[in-house]
């Protein structure tokens, strides 16, 4: 397991709970020591904030400027938080609304020290302010970037290929417990599996109706809390009075719920539960997003759907639930790629390779 031996500089818009176990990883590979800079979300964001253990955190004064599709945040204190903390190399949210960014590189630029950004990529489709983007990542040293679109976009915007790596985006640890058992048929029903929040971008109406259209009528399990969930709630009355919403579970509570499961479907966007499921041994059906999904779920172990496109979404479920032998091979795929492949210790791998490269 290599290490960092320099003093790490880390900032964040954020810090969501779900990236502290990766961040007191990262911090714990660092030996001279890990500083993280994140400021408050907006209260609309319903972000619950975090806490590290390992990591040495500051909290930004985050000034929130605009809104929608015209959201900027400038980061009071960043210079402040570098004078103080001193870092030898500084690795940053590669997202041009930061508007503190480029005075914090020009700071380490200045005492001839390295900056790493690290992002999603920039959809090629985009290219309205192409140059501006451009322009904006070449002022890192080097780009980590959470799959291999997100590599591609950026060498297409001009950076260097060899200067980019691909820490693919994960919030959970490689599994501790060996994957669950199952029978090679499905029991009375298959059972399907949604964790999350409830809110209109998941689109769990969609599940609804996509489970009244099957002949096989599927058990659907839906685990999670949120602003939709009396609607959705009344719909199911409606379109799939079997439906189970079982409310909000953390941790060890979602344990039997993934074990019972034969397929996790994630009909919209977001979704740090795909992880967990997979860890679980379960294929994945999931919408198409911003890249993230692209290397955790294919063909061997889920499907990828258009985003809004309901009749993907039952021609996927159908596909799944037709085959129960191939269903539980592709859950073992699943088990393997966050075994092997994409957990927060690969991740945390790469960060170190990355700022030992630099």
């Amino acid at each position: 397991m290599k290490s960092y031996y320099g003093r790490l500089g880390l900032q964040q818009r954020v810090l969501p709970s779900y990236r502290v176990p990766f961040f007191d990883l990262l911090a714990s590979r660092c030996k001279g020591g890990m500083n993280l800079f994140a400021g408050m979300p907006r209260p609309v964001e319903m972000i619950a904030n975090g806490m590290t253990k390992v990591a040495k955190l500051t909290q930004a004064n985050n000034i929130h400027l605009l809104g929608g599709m015209y959201y900027l945040c400038y980061q009071q204190g960043f210079i402040t938080w570098l004078e103080e903390t001193n870092p030898d190399a500084l690795i940053v949210e590669a997202n041009p609304r930061y508007l503190a960014t480029s005075s914090a590189v020009k700071w380490m630029h200045s005492r001839g020290r390295k900056v790493i950004g690290w992002g999603l990529g920039f959809p090629a489709s985009r290219k309205r302010g192409a140059g501006v983007r451009s322009r904006f990542i070449h002022q890192f040293d080097a780009m980590l970037s959470y799959s291999q679109r997100g590599v591609e976009e950026y060498a297409a915007l001009g950076f260097p290929r060899e200067k980019i790596f691909v820490a693919h985006n994960s919030v959970s640890p490689a599994p501790g417990s060996p994957m669950p058992a199952r029978p090679s048929t499905f029991a009375v029903r298959p059972s399907l599996l949604f964790v999350g929040r409830l809110q209109a971008r998941k689109r769990i109406d969609s599940l609804l109706r996509a489970c009244a259209e099957m002949e096989l009528k599927p058990r659907l399990i839906i685990v999670g809390d949120g602003p939709e969930r009396l609607a959705l709630e009344s719909l199911a009355k409606e379109v799939y009075p079997s439906a189970e919403f079982i409310g909000a579970k953390h941790g060890a509570e979602l344990k039997p719920y993934f074990e019972q499961a034969d397929l996790f479907v994630l009909p919209g966007t977001g979704g740090l539960a795909v992880q967990e499921a997979m860890s679980y041994g379960l294929p994945i059906i999931v919408a198409r997003g911003d890249g993230t999904q692209d290397d955790l779920v294919r063909e061997k172990n889920g499907w990828q759907i258009p985003p809004e496109d309901d009749g993907a979404l039952v021609g996927a479920i159908k596909n799944a639930l037709s085959n129960a032998a191939r269903l539980r091979d592709m859950g073992r795929e699943s088990f393997r790629i966050v075994s092997e492949e994409i957990n927060i210790q690969t991740m945390a791998d790469v960060f170190v390779k990355a700022l030992n490269s630099i």
